[in-house]
């Protein structure tokens, strides 16, 4: 459950990679191999290299872009650690801050943030939120909302 919500986040995103690397397929790539990895259709280390390429993307990029493409590594490689989701999530946000008109980035990633809790399946909602609470400091901040 936690790597298809990492996907989930992760692919909310992803078109502001593809808007500028639209021939590069390793951040979607990764997304289709984590849910396959959740089918039992491919091994962890496939899964975990999909979303290694996928970083490989993000690293020649800046902004919104890279971001995204970090998004989606970190949710390939939530077969080999699953606290990589929080990665997805925070990579996922953080494209939208980027992407947002000039002063409205901090507004935009709490939206978003409230949006990938939204998608957070009831089972595993509150292991989530904990972790999110736990970790925010390393993850940039990023789970503040506001509210």
């Amino acid at each position: 459950m936690l790597a298809l919500w990492a996907a989930t986040c992760a692919e909310h995103v992803l078109e502001l990679f593809e808007a500028v690397q639209p021939s590069d397929p390793r951040p979607r790539l990764a997304l289709q191999q984590i849910r396959a990895w959740t089918r039992g259709e491919i091994t962890m280390m496939q899964s975990r290299a999909a979303g290694g390429h996928a970083m490989a993307a993000a690293r020649v990029l800046t902004g919104a872009a890279r971001h995204a493409a970090y998004a989606a590594g970190q949710a390939g490689v939530v077969a080999h650690v699953a606290a990589h989701e929080l990665g997805a999530a925070a990579y996922a946000i953080k494209a939208v801050r980027a992407a947002a008109p000039k002063g409205e980035g901090e507004r935009a990633g709490q939206l978003e943030c409230l949006w990938q809790r939204e998608q957070l399946p009831a089972q595993i909602r509150e292991l989530v939120l904990d972790d999110q609470r736990l970790r925010n400091g390393i993850c940039w901040g990023v789970f503040d909302t506001g509210e």
